[in-house]
């Protein structure tokens, strides 16, 4: 991640408003039922930044299937398991993984593909995990860098 990403993105998060109810309308279009309510847990900044990444995404994978687009959608989910809010996220990206909640947050890959382990499929899990290793895992990772 490039700091012109972190500078974009960290601009980006400072509302924390929700996303509009057509954005909701079209993740609930895409996701399954489970994977919603994950991707609904995350803080409205995150649902917001993960819109933005699928739309990206879909402009550079047209033809991705069900699976490549919950994961553009579910990318960062793993970002709610350490409770960060904005000024903390910051300050981690900053200092590095010196506690448990920033240690977490810097894992937030492996995190999210172990929320995503029992309501996702396979390719999800290892596009969210970073564990693919595909012309599309590197889209998706493209897409994210906003």
């Amino acid at each position: 991640m490039n700091g012109k990403h972190l500078v974009k993105r960290a601009v980006s998060s400072l509302l924390q408003t929700p996303p509009s109810d057509e954005d909701v309308e079209l993740v609930s279009g895409i996701l399954n039922s489970a994977e919603f309510s994950v991707w609904s847990k995350m803080q409205f900044r995150d649902q917001r930044h993960s819109i933005v990444v699928f739309r990206r995404f879909v402009e550079m994978v047209p033809d991705a299937i069900r699976e490549e687009r919950a994961a553009a959608l579910l990318h960062d989910v793993g970002k709610n398991v350490s409770g960060l809010g904005f000024t903390s996220r910051v300050v981690a990206t900053v200092v590095g993984p010196r506690s448990r909640r920033f240690a977490d947050y810097h894992n937030h890959e492996n995190l999210g593909a172990e929320l995503l382990r029992s309501v996702s499929e396979a390719r999800t899990i290892e596009l969210v995990g970073g564990t693919a290793v595909d012309k599309v895992s590197l889209l998706l990772k493209a897409a994210d860098d906003i």
